[in-house]
């Protein structure tokens, strides 16, 4: 689903449909301000509900010493980078995307996103 965004007290906001089996309606999400969101019936209702998030967020933040983030801040990276790997790593790589009918990009996205999903565990 593709999202609209707008910008709300400075802060850029993605607002976005849900699917019904996320409970319909519209999230709107403050990439700048890290769990920051809400949502709504409609987009104003998100759009509405998220400006109040955003100065909980802000005031939370202030409460616990946390720095908080200047508008803008999540636009400065790309979405782009190189890594170079062994060639023994890329063909497994490769391989395993064609075995799955994905590109090699959309494979490793996969496993770092799933990797970064993961709880941190300290070593004993």
């Amino acid at each position: 689903m593709n999202g609209v965004e707008v910008t709300v007290s400075k802060y850029p906001v993605l607002i976005r449909p849900l699917y019904a089996k996320e409970g319909g309606g519209y999230l709107a999400e403050v990439p700048d301000l890290p769990g920051c969101m809400s949502d709504g019936d409609t987009p104003e209702q998100a759009l509405a509900s998220v400006n109040r998030a955003i100065k909980e967020w802000i005031a939370a933040a202030k409460k616990i010493g946390r720095p908080i983030p200047p508008p803008g801040t999540a636009g400065n990276f790309s979405g782009k980078w190189v890594q170079r790997v062994p060639k023994s790593l890329h063909q497994k790589l490769a391989e395993q995307a064609k075995r799955e009918g994905v590109s090699l990009n959309s494979l490793a996205m996969t496993f770092l996103a799933q990797g970064l999903g993961k709880p941190n565990r300290k070593a004993a």
